[in-house]
């Protein structure tokens, strides 16, 4: 039977979590074990594609077209288990479902309620699609206390009774420092397990994070206060990096614990070789790169979470140390871009939406291609790679994107406008990419001997897409008179998924957003490649 494990946090929002739970994860599948993380969000919206990134940081997304809480790329990256759309689910698509099965009469004009509709929708959706699932991790996002978390705990409490035997509640806390006492403080702690009491769910883990060290007579309060065994009072400390997480746990205990309480005693050690590895080059490094991400939201990093990690795993694979610069992309609007970009070694130019920093992003870019810079567009920064070739390059210096400005050059666009251009697109108007996002896994097929053919070493990939417009194949031709390559297409030819110049060190731009699919276990070719590149720069200048 499939036993499940429900996290929640206390005390105050971003204590990790989703991070907690990742790390779990992978110890769990370090012994053995098969696992999968869920996210149950309690905001209304029905999922944060609508959000803004300040809001909400990035939209991960999984192959099967889900825009989800970006937790889900922490357990996608820790456990390598590919995320479903059946993996996120938030109050918004709760009460939409509710709402419109009440408007059909499926309750047979009873009264629609929290408890048991709701919660019932809820034990459905942590509990449903086992199949071969040792262990299901599920994060109750929010913090105790949140008014809008409580149909979620009331509905794990349920399942408390519902799974007897087969369930274990850890609830993360903070034990802060307080600088002006010289001590750290436990009440926090006892009282949200106190409210977490109240509503009828007892931890059997409480996981402490907190800045240094707790004594012993702290975590021994903690015990007493909380009424849990001493050896279930977790520290988690901080670390000098994310992918030290699950060493850390183990070494405090967190995996045995788990296993104990499960009545499990015999299972095999972790083989926790391969974070050691990581863990070793990530502080061992044998050499360091400068990268400028060129965006629109590097005020919050949270909002390129999947990307800073995989130029993090490009490292890894390279044995360097990757010093990330954001850079807002407005400010080469009013300033030379060479006064921000002499001394990098690689630009990276993130997706997007909307015209703002558009125009910065493209000054950007003509600095790489021409100071010979590595450079990396990824969906928004593979249009605008487009557009400066067509401004600079091809002689086209009206060209734009439709999403910028009408009327236009439509270098980008929606591909329903390029039917009315007498060009070689025959996608139906109707058709439902048309004028909505594209999501989710597509193929796409790469041109024998290209660059990117023989950074992936195959000639069809699969790789995951967020985006509304796209590149007019109409001017693919006019483009690649300027020495530009469209070396990767749709398998109909239709859209292209890849640029790349043959003849600059490392330029290319794709598409798709293949930070979703980089793991530090497993780093993406593309950002192995890109930061060996910036290395190869590196040794230049």
């Amino acid at each position: 039977m499939t036993r499940f494990i429900f996290i929640t946090g206390g005390v105050v929002s971003s204590l990790g979590k989703g991070l907690a739970s990742a790390a779990l994860g992978a110890l769990l599948q370090a012994r053995g074990y098969k696992v999968r993380l869920r996210k149950l969000d309690p905001y209304l919206n029905v999922d944060p594609g609508t959000m803004s990134p300040y809001q909400h940081g990035e939209v991960y997304v999984t192959d099967d077209g889900a825009e989800t809480d970006l937790d889900l790329g922490h357990y996608e990256r820790f456990t390598g288990v590919a995320s479903r759309r059946s993996d996120n689910v938030t109050s918004g698509q709760i009460y939409q479902k509710i709402i419109a099965a009440e408007r059909r009469g499926d309750y047979l004009g009873g009264t629609v309620q929290v408890i048991p509709h709701v919660t019932d929708a809820i034990k459905n959706f942590a509990t449903a699609r086992q199949e071969d699932c040792d262990f299901i991790l599920c994060e109750i996002g929010g913090t105790i206390g949140d008014i809008e978390c409580l149909p979620f705990l009331e509905a794990i409490r349920q399942l408390g009774n519902d799974l007897r035997g087969n369930a274990l509640f850890i609830h993360l806390t903070l034990v802060p420092y307080i600088a002006s006492a010289g001590e750290l403080k436990t009440k926090p702690t006892q009282h949200s397990v106190k409210e977490l009491r109240g509503i009828g769910i007892q931890p059997d883990i409480v996981m402490c994070r907190s800045e240094r060290e707790i004594p012993e007579a702290d975590l021994r309060k903690i015990s007493l206060f909380c009424n849990v065994p001493e050896n279930a009072v977790i520290p988690a400390l901080d670390v000098d990096t994310i992918y030290e997480v699950p060493l850390s746990y183990h070494a405090r205990g967190l995996d045995t614990e788990v296993l104990r309480i499960f009545g499990i005693d015999d299972a095999p050690e972790p083989d926790l070789r391969p974070w050691q590895e990581v863990v070793q080059r990530i502080k061992e490094p044998e050499g360091e790169v400068n990268i400028a991400v060129v965006g629109k939201y590097v005020g919050l990093q949270d909002a390129y979470k999947s990307l800073r990690e995989a130029l993090v795993h490009g490292g890894i694979a390279n044995k360097v140390k990757v010093n990330i610069e954001w850079i807002d992309s407005e400010i080469f609007e009013s300033e030379d871009a060479v006064l921000h970009l002499e001394g990098v070694n690689g630009i990276l130019v993130p997706g997007a939406f909307g015209k703002r920093g558009a125009e910065g992003k493209i000054k950007s870019i003509t600095f790489a291609r021409e100071r010979l810079v590595p450079y990396f567009g990824i969906c928004f920064g593979m249009q605008m790679a487009v557009v400066e070739s067509a401004r600079n390059l091809a002689g086209l210096p009206d060209a734009s994107s439709t999403e910028f400005e009408k009327p236009c050059l439509p270098l980008v666009g929606l591909m329903t406008a390029w039917e009315h251009d007498g060009g070689q697109v025959t996608r139906s108007a109707s058709s439902d990419m048309g004028g909505t996002l594209r999501l989710g896994a597509y193929d796409a097929h790469l041109t024998e001997g290209s660059q990117v053919q023989k950074i992936y070493g195959a000639t069809t990939i699969s790789e995951r897409h967020r985006h509304r417009y796209e590149v007019n194949i109409n001017y693919v031709e006019k483009l690649e008179e300027t020495g530009m390559v469209f070396s990767g297409m749709s398998p109909d030819g239709v859209l292209p998924e890849i640029v790349e110049i043959p003849e600059h060190p490392w330029f290319i731009g794709v598409q798709f957003h293949p930070e979703l699919k980089s793991r530090p276990l497993d780093p993406h070719p593309l950002f192995v490649s890109f930061i060996k590149a910036a290395v190869e720069r590196s040794r230049l200048v």
